[in-house]
């Protein structure tokens, strides 16, 4: 399946949901906010959200500072 992650192409085997890309990223999903094709993915539908080929991924790490 072809994605385009933060801009960049991506080609994965299957990340049939949200959580299974974030899986395969090795990203924790506490710690990040995603949005597909411009819609914010709310966390509790991490799981569920099927992504679908050629989907737009944007994947924003929270940063914490002072």
């Amino acid at each position: 399946m072809r994605l385009i992650l933060n801009g960049d192409n991506f080609e994965t085997s299957n990340p049939g949901t949200v959580r299974e890309l974030l899986d395969e990223l090795k990203i924790m999903p506490g710690r990040v906010a995603v949005e597909v094709n411009l819609e914010i993915v709310r966390k509790a539908d991490y799981e569920t959200y099927k992504l679908g080929e050629g989907d737009k991924i944007e994947i924003v790490n929270f940063v914490g500072g002072g």
